[in-house]
């Protein structure tokens, strides 16, 4: 059994090495011949984090208008976006990422709204040796613990969503947390991300996080935990349409209302999902938000707004700024490249770039190729505006204050930032 298994492994290899050689002269002659830079965008457009996907795909398809001031072309190549459904299984993401490369001649990936999904992507691209820009997946893992030097991150991590609430939420809710999240990647991530924020500005946890399955929808025993538990404040990072239902069944038990139970401290989603949840009890909440059009006061956000409302008849939304910002960092990059997407020329275009997005000035860190960029605090003003202009903002906290810890590894570091993994530093 073993030299069955030893010769297929040696065949596999050997198929690789003339796979390869051949991909990559077939992405030359087709880059030389000014055939479209083939683009294969991994999504959710049908289970239940569809309503990310779409804005994904929105934001990026806008992104690269901006960034080619409508040309659709970079480097004298037009771009095609070749887009895939994944349907939340991860298995299906696998195979179409590979068909992507293999049979589409796609050169450069980008997804998805599932970080489960999304780290196999990173396998995927590294296997291939070609660039995945990682989008709007937040498990800090990505670009750190299973970093590769293939992956870039233009939108946020969980990381800078903690950071971002952190210090309000000590000085106005409390000093003791319960953590709960989703039994997935994301949430293991997320998890890590605000044990690490909070400690940072001296709080404590006074027990371990609760996890519930993705596809809870009866949440009662999850927030009993809660509401025993003790805590001054719950931190809750979900994801997807059963939002809905935690949000609702929280506020039924009393949760952010009774001043006896855990103040809610979450991070406000998408429009859709707000307005499913939102009460009048709710308008003075305070909390994180990665992105929401009223709060961005740029030009190249007015543009995005405008056009969006033109193209989409709706405003944009949470995620429509990181599709948005990683098609500016992609046409950023390969011009850089001079039209190369190849990972030798495209990867040091790519590490340090600097631009202005919708929320301001973007930064792509050379050590784990994680953007800095700002975050936002908001209070809810209202729960029905027509135009969804649901928040004043309480600050815009800066790309500085909000910069993650670096975890692709000791070797990654540099003179000026650290990145060995918190675990190996003991913090």
């Amino acid at each position: 059994m073993r030299k069955v298994t030893l010769s297929l492994l040696v065949l596999v290899m050997a198929l690789a090495l003339v796979v390869m050689p051949a991909y990559r002269a077939d992405r030359i002659a087709r880059a030389q011949d000014g055939e479209p830079l083939k683009v294969g965008l991994i999504t959710d457009l049908s289970a239940v984090l569809a309503l990310y996907g779409i804005e994904l795909q929105n934001g990026f398809t806008l992104g690269l208008e901006y960034a080619t001031e409508g040309t659709m072309e970079v480097a004298g190549r037009p771009i095609e976006i070749v887009v895939r459904d994944y349907a939340n299984d991860a298995e299906l993401a696998a195979t179409q990422a590979r068909e992507l490369i293999e049979v589409e001649g796609v050169e450069v990936l980008v997804g998805a709204p599932s970080s489960g999904v999304t780290l196999g992507l990173v396998d995927i691209a590294a296997e291939y040796d070609v660039v995945l820009f990682a989008a709007p997946a937040a498990d800090p893992r990505i670009t750190g613990e299973f970093f590769k030097p293939t992956t870039f991150r233009v939108c946020r991590n969980s990381y800078q969503d903690a950071l971002d609430i952190a210090a309000w939420a000590v000085e106005n809710v409390g000093s003791k947390y319960v953590q709960l999240a989703p039994d997935y990647a994301f949430g293991y991530g997320s998890v890590a991300a605000f044990d690490y924020g909070f400690l940072q500005k001296g709080a404590e946890f006074v027990q371990d996080a609760i996890y519930a399955p993705t596809d809870t929808t009866e949440f009662g025993p999850y927030l009993q935990q809660v509401i025993d538990s003790g805590a001054d404040g719950v931190i809750i990072t979900w994801a997807g349409a059963t939002s809905i239902n935690l949000f609702q069944q929280a506020t039924e038990l009393g949760l952010g209302v009774d001043p006896d139970k855990p103040v809610i401290i979450t991070g406000f989603n998408s429009n859709d999902i707000f307005m499913a949840v939102a009460d009048e009890s709710q308008i003075g909440n305070i909390g994180l938000i990665v992105y929401h059009y009223t709060a961005p006061d740029t030009e190249i956000n007015d543009w995005l707004v405008e056009r969006h409302r033109e193209t989409y008849s709706d405003v944009p939304d949470l995620f429509t700024e990181c599709g948005f910002a990683t098609a500016q960092a992609l046409v950023a990059g390969v011009e850089a490249a001079e039209g190369s997407t190849f990972t030798e020329d495209l990867v040091p275009a790519l590490e340090g770039l600097q631009f202005e997005g919708p929320k301001g000035t973007y930064t792509l860190r050379a050590e784990d190729h994680q953007a800095l960029l700002p975050m936002y605090v908001v209070q809810v003003d209202n729960v029905d505006d027509p135009d969804q202009a649901f928040y004043t903002l309480v600050a815009e906290v800066s790309a500085e204050e909000t910069a993650p810890p670096c975890e692709a590894g000791a070797d990654r570091s540099s003179d000026t930032l650290d990145c060995t993994p918190l675990v190996e530093r003991g913090e």
